[in-house]
């Protein structure tokens, strides 16, 4: 036995001579020659002339393989095979559903004609491949449908996948007499394992053992999906060649797919020969038309013929299994998605209780999403929140940000070390994930770990092939080694389930319409509590104007804007502009502790510096995950003076008597929760006439609009050449907002008096 790395899935291998899967490119479908345990004619219809012969027709018939050519059928297989072949040829349709035909040719010799028809230059050949009659004659009731009842009954009465692939292997061996009868089932990468078999008692058992896909290239794989049984009854046989070898009229060969006769790539010969085996039959198991695996029958003692009745009991054995194995897996497949469903719908009523955190809801210890897929952690963000399960100490905004890029809303992985290595880098003990994309960002991810196992593989699988050069030429031929073979894979997870990744995507709908009644409780919520936190009306300052406009961002989504103005106990006045990051309830509810701390401040001392100081401290130390911007004026009504503090926000604008608007010169602070700890404080003063605008930077920023472009556009709305216009805020709003903003906006307009002299008191 040899051992692979345990490090590493790769086995050392000597460097081929060529390219050895070119193999993989033999014409397998027009060799241009038959086995010889049987002759083929290829016929021209509605005349039966002989158009294309195996060269072994003599062998059979005595006429010479020249002499056959363009003669009628009658000359080389006798007058009442060809009478038959008339009869039967002019009855049915489906020549192929009706074989064998029973012919009589001369000597006299009981023969078995398989038909089929095949498109050859433009024209249609009516193939007849002859086999001399074996077995039980005639084929009737008794020696047919009864020689395959008893097996179908023994596998209707198997009770799982294994006792039907053993009960299969049995019936076949039974039916055929071959020393050994396997099961292959193929894997996603065709790689096939020996599930089940029956052999003689003195040989060596291979369950269990794996074979790689390159045992069976693609194009015979297609070849097995269109002719579902195949016979080489002596693998060292001489092959008969096709006279002529091309069509007189296309220069096209004759197509062999569905010919029972074909002769097969030397390469699989001697692979068979390698293996000790001298004859061999193949039966097709198919699942939704595409090979799902074979039944392989092997003889060893020498040449096996099988007559053509226990091939067609046998194929029809193997089409009954084909049925049952799909029928057990789907219902395998259907109880663990059904479980799967029954699981997502205990969680969806949670999910969608607005009293409860989604992430939290779906990864509670009940187990949670576990329940619906098995996996070692679970990884849950959403509504600005992250909750785990399980095994789940990794990198989650490195995950976030994978699952994010990945073009599909579903994306399974069971190797990321191979395909995503930057992402393997950041989740050290993760092999694979099942990752779920959400709208706003939000992400579901299921994590496995490593699953480390052993395959034993019937000869080295990477040692596939031997080159040989002989001059010029290169001949390929097959593995020679069949040892068991260990291999550690190493790397990849327990792949995830189809019917569980089907879950999953039924998942992510119903999740969706989750988020989406979520999302409108949570946007009438945070509307009803930014509705209740703006002032209900402002205050009435005599001589002086505020006019103040809040609107939520496109679609209706609640952010973190607001704005305040109250009057203070010295008889000034304040006003505030401010701004928390994000969207929502939760912005909306920081929006709250920090507007009403912020009233509560200015109340107290009426100190613009002291008020940030304060502000900045509370947002460290009670709201470590929120940041927010805010302006805070102080203005004294009777003088006009005003000291202005901003922590993060965009700086107001000084509007003048005569209808000017600038910018302000002032420095501007971090933003609050991340402040210096000692804001700026900017005084200025507002003269009769003129005035100030606070504003969010939703107004000047946008997707279509830069932050300098959106600052000039607003100073361009209050620049007034006729000071007596006055300003239409509702317009000025319309005018900067962007319709694909995903930011709301905010706008106070504080205005002097003009005929309120300076220094007076109103």
């Amino acid at each position: 036995m040899q051992v692979a790395d345990e490090s590493s899935t790769a086995v050392p291998v000597a460097p081929p001579a060529v390219d050895l899967d070119t193999c993989a490119d033999e014409p397998i479908r027009i060799p241009g020659s038959v086995q010889p345990h049987g002759v083929l004619l290829a016929l021209s219809e509605p005349d039966l002339v002989v158009r294309h012969v195996s060269a072994n027709v003599a062998d059979l018939t005595g006429v010479d393989v020249d002499d056959a050519v363009g003669a009628p059928v009658a000359d080389v297989l006798g007058e009442s095979a060809a009478a038959a072949l008339r009869t039967h040829v002019r009855t049915f349709g489906d020549l192929r559903a009706r074989n064998p035909l029973s012919v009589d040719l001369p000597g006299p010799v009981l023969a078995d004609a398989i038909l089929h028809r095949v498109a050859l230059g433009g024209r249609t050949l009516l193939v007849v491949e002859v086999e001399v009659a074996r077995g039980p004659r005639p084929f009737s009731f008794p020696n047919t449908y009864q020689s395959v009842r008893g097996a179908l009954e023994r596998l209707n009465r198997a009770d799982g996948l294994e006792q039907l692939y053993d009960a299969a292997a049995q019936e076949v061996r039974d039916l055929t007499g071959f020393d050994r009868v396997m099961v292959y089932r193929f894997d996603a990468d065709h790689n096939g394992e020996v599930v089940a078999e029956a052999r003689r008692g003195d040989l060596n058992s291979f369950l269990g053992l794996h074979y790689p896909a390159s045992d069976i290239p693609a194009q015979a794989r297609a070849l097995y999906e269109t002719n579902w049984i195949r016979l080489i009854p002596d693998v060292s046989y001489t092959p008969a060649r096709l006279v002529p070898a091309f069509d007189a009229t296309s220069g096209e060969p004759l197509d062999l797919t569905h010919s029972v006769l074909r002769s097969v790539s030397p390469v699989h010969l001697e692979y068979l020969g390698n293996m000790g085996v001298r004859a061999s039959m193949s039966i097709s198991l198919l699942r939704d038309g595409r090979l799902w695996g074979l039944i392989a029958c092997h003889h060893y003692a020498g040449p096996h013929l099988v007559p053509f009745g226990a091939r067609a009991a046998a194929e029809f054995l193997g089409s009954a299994l084909s049925l049952r194995l799909v029928a057990r897996a789907q219902d395998r497949e259907l109880e663990r998605e059904l479980a799967a469903q029954a699981e997502i719908a205990r969680l969806l009523p949670e999910a969608r209780d607005p009293d409860r955190g989604l992430a939290e809801a779906l990864a509670g210890k009940d187990p949670g999403l576990l329940s619906v897929v098995p996996a070692h952690g679970l990884v849950v963000v959403a509504d600005g929140q992250t909750a785990t399960a399980g095994e789940a100490d990794v990198d989650v905004d490195a995950l976030r940000a994978w699952v994010l890029s990945r073009p599909d809303p579903v994306t399974v992985r069971t190797a990321i070390g191979r395909t995503d290595p930057e992402l393997a880098a950041a989740l050290p003990d993760v092999a694979g994930v099942l990752a779920v994309r959400l709208p706003d960002d939000q992400v579901v991810v299921w994590l496995r770990q490593e699953h480390v196992r052993d395959i034993y593989w019937g000869g080295d699988p990477q040692n596939k092939a031997i080159a040989h050069r002989e001059g010029a030429d290169v001949r390929l031929s097959p593995r020679k080694s069949f040892e068991r073979w260990r291999e550690v894979v190493r790397g990849r997870c327990e792949p995830w389930a189809p019917e569980h990744v089907r879950a999953v995507e039924d998942l992510r709908t119903r999740l969706l319409e989750v988020v989406i009644v979520r999302n409108r409780w949570q946007v009438a919520a945070a509307h009803t509590v930014q509705l209740s936190l703006l002032p209900r009306r402002l205050p009435v300052v005599p001589g002086w104007a505020m006019q103040a406009r809040y609107v939520p961002a496109a679609g209706g989504r609640v952010g973190g804007d607001w704005y305040d103005a109250l009057e203070l106990p010295d008889g000034r006045f304040a006003v505030v502009v401010g701004d928390v990051a994000g969207h929502g309830l939760g912005a909306a509810a920081a929006m709250g502790q920090l507007r009403n701390a912020l009233r509560a401040y200015l109340m107290r001392c009426s100190d613009v510096h002291e008020a940030l100081v304060d502000l900045d401290e509370l947002a460290r130390r009670t709201m470590p995950d929120e940041m927010a911007t805010v302006v805070v004026a102080v203005v004294c009504p009777r003088t006009g003076e005003v000291l202005i503090g901003a922590a993060g926000h965009p700086r107001p604008l000084q509007l003048t008597p005569d209808g000017g608007a600038e910018l302000v010169s002032m420095p501007v602070d971090r933003p609050v929760g991340v402040g210096s700890g000692d804001p700026p404080v900017t005084r200025l003063h507002v003269a009769p006439g003129g005035g100030m605008v606070l504003y969010s930077d939703g107004l000047v920023d946008s997707r279509s609009t830069a932050l300098t472009e959106g600052i000039d556009r607003l100073v361009r709305q209050f620049d007034r050449p006729d000071p007596r216009v006055p300003v239409d805020i509702d317009e000025v709003v319309a005018d900067c907002s962007d319709p694909d903003s995903k930011d709301d906006m905010t706008l106070l307009l504080l205005c002097r008096d003009a005929d309120l002299p300076a220094g007076t008191t109103p």
